[in-house]
C-alpha cells in the first residue's frame, strides 16, 4: 500500500521527526511505501509533492497544530492522529489504516 504522512508538533522540533521516525519505520516493516514530510522549525522539509501523491490510498497526519497545505490530501483517506501516538503506537496506526482501507 502507498501511503504518505505529516507530521508537525507545537514547537516545531522533537516531536516532529521523532514522529517521522516512528511512522516510517511502522509502515516500512508491514511492507509499505510511504513518504513522510516533516512540518518543524525549518518549514517543510521532505515536501509531499502531486507525483508523489500519484496511487496514495490514505494520509497519516498529525493534529498537534494545523497541517499547511493539507489540500493536497483531497480524495485519499485521511487519519489524524497525534505525534505522540506515532511515536508510542506506530505499528497500531499503521494497523488501522490496513483495516480500513
Amino acid at each position: 500500500m502507498k501511503l504518505v504522512a505529516v507530521t508537525a508538533c507545537a514547537a516545531g522540533v522533537a516531536h516532529t521527526f521523532m514522529a517521522a521516525e516512528a511512522i516510517e519505520n511502522a509502515a516500512k516493516a508491514r511492507g509499505h511505501e510511504i513518504k513522510v514530510e516533516t512540518q518543524g522549525a525549518l518549514g517543510i522539509e521532505n515536501r509531499i509533492t502531486e507525483e508523489d501523491m500519484e496511487g496514495v490510498v490514505a494520509a497519516i497526519l498529525t493534529k498537534d497544530i494545523p497541517i499547511r497545505e493539507r489540500e493536497r490530501f483531497a480524495g485519499v483517506k485521511i487519519f489524524n492522529v497525534t505525534s505522540t501516538a506515532c511515536i508510542t503506537n506506530g505499528p497500531k496506526i499503521i494497523e488501522a489504516v490496513e483495516q480500513q482501507c
